[in-house]
């Protein structure tokens, strides 16, 4: 307890504040990035050192960060958005769906989607945003569990959303270009399972290349698309109400039409009328723009999907997640937050823009299609689009444009994705080789890695196959990012303040509701699997223990609500029916305290634990307090021992001093200690326990070594040697404890625990065994006072652990100097009492009369209270004799803690006493209680 060598008095030297002096450097250098970087603008221009590293960061970083507003945010987004539903599947959501549900089915996307948004404005305009997108929100919002669980969802979201445009593009291949036979005139393609698995290959190969050159080609290539696209787009507008009514071609794809009529679709026949081979086909109605085709397709009207091959009757949600996995881009530009010029600033208004213009173009679009085109036609042909065009190349242009880009944006968002996961090394090794990067800052090994795994997506079929999958990932992340928001906004922090106010607590919940409902309504199976995933990674992440310096939404919420139930929590209102042990137990060294924490916490039966250290010095001799230094330490110290207890230090002139400031300012409100522990006063040589203190390690994961706690074994000074000087005296020591006593405070003395080996313990059935009498004042043996009860419960919460339970019994030991009528008498009574008390215990009857008469006769007895509290000593021995003929084999002896003598010159005597009547004993606690803490009313 004396102050520690490295502590610099203030007279020491002269510090000059000139500039950013190295002093300075070395006491920022544990503060966040943010506050050293203001620290280093307000320093002096002179230091050229940290100039130098400074401009060397921002010219890597602007290296990095080409993209704008448009470029890096609203075309991807607004791309993404225009994906496999524009082209592809516009007609099979109102076919199915009808147009009033379609516009519901929008209208109920674009809220979730826009309620996100809002969520994404806010956390993005907080601060900095870095690469990773929404899984660096979500990470530095929520924490490493919640952050990389749900990042690695979004990630694997990404790779299927990919794996879905990619099956759209070659569906508009297949649909232009392919023939199930090779037959069909004008379609040179074979299309099939592995022949469009080998069409969706090349494409992915392609984007492969592009985003191997980095994020300036990929914005470069998607501002031309989307160019195209929106061409594409208009044409359509335009053709539904310039095109008249028309017959199309239904789809050789279309097996059922087909096999109704026993007619093999492609068949080749000679056309007389116009001398030549065509190809067989049947035919549905196209109208043009006309109010009862309007009306037709007003309601809806579910059939079986031609392209998979389930036979199921679709419903609302599998229409729903199959339109929803097509705009599920909304995330596409804050992927690219890391290549942003000013991600803050760009990701709210780009992603704002590209949502509300998507959104009015669908309902045009849909409105269109509805007014022009046959049910019959929206239900045999999904891509019927390009045969009533005006121009029918306009519509695969648009559909290779539209899910080309989506592909793109969708595996370059899965790589960064994938390397700010590697980055922060939440998976060990698994993800390690994604932070390799290009000079230009391109990850590509994160890029091959995405690429691969797309390239096992698309084995599982079609694109209404993948959808679903997609779509509950989507909802899944999107449900994350709104419940971060929704953390940040409840917990109240100061620093939450976002640029971006158009949200609330109310768009965040609503938006999180939606998601998850959606989500179990479009496929429980798929929810509940990537939910349980979900719950399984940050169960591993939390028994990994990642050590981040990001800071954790749930360390907000714990202090949000622990405040407001402190204020709640009223001492007034305390019953003894809900007493429970509140422990402080003050250490001196940890190293010969081990086995007494770890004690101590057993012993508190979810109560409140407390390590008290009390270090001696005065403030105004240390530049700054040196408890503050040392409090990592001690914390680091209830990591390695694997204890739920809190740490207070203190600095103080005397330990006794320290102790009344501990014992009077521990706790907070309503949590208070009310019973303070203490190692024994004694000559005995200390006995390091720390190294052979069995540590509680965690299932499968064992007691993982960081470098946090290996601080507590090298810290901490090795135990006190026989000629090193103590922190306390004998006089002071006693001194303590009446002060505790005159704070109502409760005390317990732990003795002989360097002996207590629990691993022992627990594999043969022993006892704990409760001495309930005074052993100073014998008379008093024959009834229970406060004391007696207190030691009776905290034997009785020691063996209701379950483990102390299963290996123990719990023994009381009643003594007294009575005949066998009367003792029969007396064991009644206390099992009477324990039954009342609930406690289960063996009670044995000790027979005590003769140490009692011979060694402490009556006479003897009356002068000591009257003169001296000084016992015999062959009476104390004989005692001590008769505890060790009991309860030699014991694991733990609780015993009573007589008072201390009034006068303080008898405090040695006390001491010399206590030691004498606990010599060679097993572990034992010597346990002083105050006021009633057992009850026997309901």
């Amino acid at each position: 307890m004396t102050m520690s060598d490295d502590e610099e008095p203030i007279n020491s030297e002269l510090h000059k504040f000139v500039g950013y002096s190295a002093q300075q450097a070395n006491e920022n250098a544990d503060q966040p990035l943010l506050i050293r970087s203001l620290s280093r603008n307000l320093a002096s221009d002179d230091d050229h050192t940290s100039t130098t590293s400074t401009e060397s960061t921002e010219t890597h970083n602007s290296n990095i960060r080409v993209l704008n507003t448009f470029f890096g945010v609203f075309v991807p987004v607004a791309l993404s958005q225009f994906s496999t539903t524009v082209f592809l599947r516009l007609g099979f959501v109102v076919g199915q769906s009808g147009i009033w549900l379609t516009v519901a089915q929008f209208i109920l996307a674009y809220a979730i989607l826009g309620l996100t948004v809002l969520s994404i404005c806010a956390i993005s305009t907080n601060g900095a945003v870095e690469g990773g997108g929404a899984y660096y929100m979500i990470s530095r919002a929520l924490g490493p569990e919640f952050g990389g669980s749900i990042g690695l969802l979004f990630f694997l979201a990404n790779i299927f959303s990919c794996a879905v445009y990619v099956s759209g593009f070659v569906e508009g291949v297949a649909d232009a270009w392919g023939s199930i036979d090779g037959e069909e005139l004008g379609r040179p393609l074979p299309v099939g399972r592995w022949y469009n698995y080998a069409y969706g290959t090349v494409v992915l190969v392609f984007c492969l290349a592009i985003c191997m050159i980095g994020a300036q080609m990929f914005a470069k290539t998607s501002s031309v698309i989307l160019a195209v696209v929106t061409i594409c787009i208009g044409s359509v507008l335009v053709s539904t109400w310039v095109v008249g009514e028309k017959r199309v071609a239904i789809p050789c794809l279309n097996k059922d039409r087909y096999e109704k009529i026993n007619i093999t679709c492609g068949d080749i026949y000679f056309n007389t009328e116009h001398d030549r081979n065509e190809t067989f086909y049947l035919y549905a109605r196209y109208t043009g723009f006309n109010m009862t085709t309007f009306k037709n397709n007003f309601k809806a009207t579910y059939t079986k999907d031609y392209t998979t091959t389930t036979g199921k009757k679709l419903d609302f949600f599998v229409v729903f997640a199959v339109l929803f996995s097509g705009v599920t881009g909304i995330m596409n530009g804050a992927n690219m937050s890391g290549e942003l010029k000013n991600p803050s600033k760009s990701i709210p208004k780009g992603t704002l823009m590209a949502v509300c213009s998507t959104f009015v173009v669908y309902l045009l679009l849909a409105l269109s299609v509805a007014a022009s085109t046959t049910k019959d036609l929206l239900h045999a042909d999904y891509n019927f689009l390009q045969e009533v065009n005006l121009w029918g190349p306009f519509v695969y242009i648009g559909i290779f444009a539209a899910t080309l880009s989506a592909a793109l944006g969708n595996l370059i968002g899965a790589s960064r994705v994938l390397e700010a996961l590697a980055r922060d090394d939440l998976f060990w090794i698994f993800t390690r080789p994604a932070r390799i990067s290009s000079r230009s800052g391109n990850p590509w090994v994160a890029v091959i890695i995405s690429w691969v795994l797309v390239q096992g997506v698309l084995l599982i079929g079609s694109m209404n196959a993948i959808a679903p999958m997609t779509t509950v990932f989507f909802l899944l992340s999107y449900a994350s990012l709104n419940v971060a928001c929704l953390a940040l906004d409840l917990t109240s922090a100061p620093n939450f303040r976002p640029t971006f106010k158009y949200f609330n607590v109310w768009t965040c919940l609503i938006a999180f509701i939606c998601c998850l409902i959606i989500t179990f309504l479009i496929n429980p199976i798929y929810a509940a699997i990537a939910i349980v995933v979900a719950m399984l990674l940050i169960i591993l992440l939390y028994f990994r223990s990642v050590s981040t310096s990001w800071g954790s939404i749930s360390q907000a919420l714990i202090f949000h609500q622990v405040r407001k139930y402190l204020l709640m929590l009223d001492s007034r209102k305390d019953h003894v029916k809900f007493w429970r042990p509140q422990m402080l137990y003050m250490v001196s060294n940890p190293r010969q305290s081990a086995n007494v924490i770890d004690f101590v916490n057993d012993m508190k039966k979810s109560g409140l634990y407390i390590l008290g250290h009390v270090k001696l010095g005065k403030l105004d001799n240390s530049r700054k307090d040196p408890a503050l230094s040392e409090q990592k330490h001690w914390l680091s110290l209830v990591d390695y021992l694997k204890v739920k207890a809190f740490v207070e230090l203190t600095l103080s002139n005397s330990v006794r001093e320290g102790l009344q400031q501990l014992v009077r300012i521990s706790g907070l409100g309503g949590m208070k200690p009310n019973t303070i522990c203490f190692g024994f006063y004694d000559e005995a040589v200390p006995t390091d326990t720390f190294h052979s203190h069995t540590r509680r390690n965690r299932f499968g994961f064992g007691a993982i070594e960081t470098a946090e706690t290996n601080m507590a074994v090298n810290y901490f000074r090795s135990v006190r040697s026989v000629s090193e000087a103590r922190s306390v005296n004998s006089q002071e020591y006693v001194d303590m404890i009446r002060d505790c006593i005159k704070m109502q405070k409760n005390i317990c003395l732990f003795r002989h625990f360097h002996q207590l080996n629990k691993d022992n313990i627990f594999k043969n059935k022993t006892y704990i065994d409760v001495w309930p009498v005074n052993m100073f004042i014998p008379d008093n043996s024959s009834y229970m006072d406060n004391c007696c009860l207190f030691l009776l419960q905290l034997a009785c919460v020691l063996h209701m652990v379950k483990k102390w339970k299963q290996s123990t019994s719990l023994r009381v030991f009643m003594c007294h100097a009575s005949n066998e009528m009367e003792t029969d008498t007396k064991k009644r009574k206390l099992a009477v009492i324990l039954n009342q008390l609930r406690i289960d215990a063996e009670i044995v009857a000790i027979n005590w009369s003769k140490i009692v008469d011979n060694r402490y006769p009556a006479s003897l007895r009356s002068q000591a209270q009257l003169d001296t509290p000084v016992l015999p000593s062959e009476y104390i021995q004989d005692i001590n004799t008769m505890i060790k003929e009991q309860s030699s084999s014991s694991s733990v002896v609780y015993c009573y803690l007589p008072l201390p003598p009034a006068n303080r010159s008898f405090s040695d005597d006390y001491l010399a006493q206590l030691t004498e009547l606990t010599n060679d004993l097993p572990p034992t606690v010597l346990v002083h209680g105050l006021n009633p803490v057992t009850s026997t009313t309901l």
